[in-house]
């Protein structure tokens, strides 16, 4: 459960009352609608092709963008309706940096007998696909990531940006630039 702010009302004189109310994070989820979280999400990435463009401007080699998967490149869990399809804004911001040289990274928490089924998916909708690190049974979410990312940059990759949803997507470093997407509480 967490707080979540529900009102504000004006009360005589100008004085103001919030309301606050104890709310699961679904519930939080569930009065956000799919629109109303896709403009967010294009808010959030609204930097990242201009950030590349001026990175890809300063050169260097095997450049390369890191994306989370669930309610990051793809549609799950808050948006059950939607859950599988390719977050539109992410996806255009992904096909701007292949065209431009990048290589598309995952990073995912998923389990490592969910490999062959997370590529066809991402494919699927219209990822490429240069890279898929899972976790690999050691560590939490934000350790096992950080695992990806360091593999990813010991093999030669240049992160250049770094996007999820997740505080434990941004977490610790091997990475540029972060992008944080909003996740309104669900997978917390």
């Amino acid at each position: 459960m967490t707080w979540s702010f529900k009102a504000v009302r004006r009360i005589g004189g100008g004085l103001a009352l919030a309301a606050w109310a104890m709310v699961s994070p679904a519930a939080m989820a569930a009065e956000v609608s799919y629109e109303e979280w896709q403009r967010d999400v294009e808010e959030a990435v609204s930097g990242v092709v201009p950030y590349l463009q001026d990175r890809l401007s300063g050169g260097g080699s095997n450049l390369a963008i890191v994306l989370d998967i669930d309610n990051t490149a793809l549609v799950s869990s808050d948006f059950p309706e939607e859950s599988g399809q390719a977050n539109a804004p992410v996806l255009d911001a992904a096909r701007w940096a292949h065209d431009h040289g990048y290589a598309i990274l995952f990073v995912s928490y998923r389990a490592e007998g969910a490999r062959n089924s997370t590529i066809r998916a991402l494919e699927g909708v219209g990822y490429a696909v240069d890279g898929l690190c899972l976790r690999n049974g050691s560590g939490g979410r934000a350790a096992s990531k950080q695992r990806c990312r360091r593999e990813f940059a010991s093999s030669g990759y240049t992160i250049t940006a770094n996007i999820g949803n997740l505080d434990t997507d941004l977490q610790g470093g091997d990475y540029e630039r972060g992008f944080k997407l909003p996740d309104y509480g669900v997978l917390q």
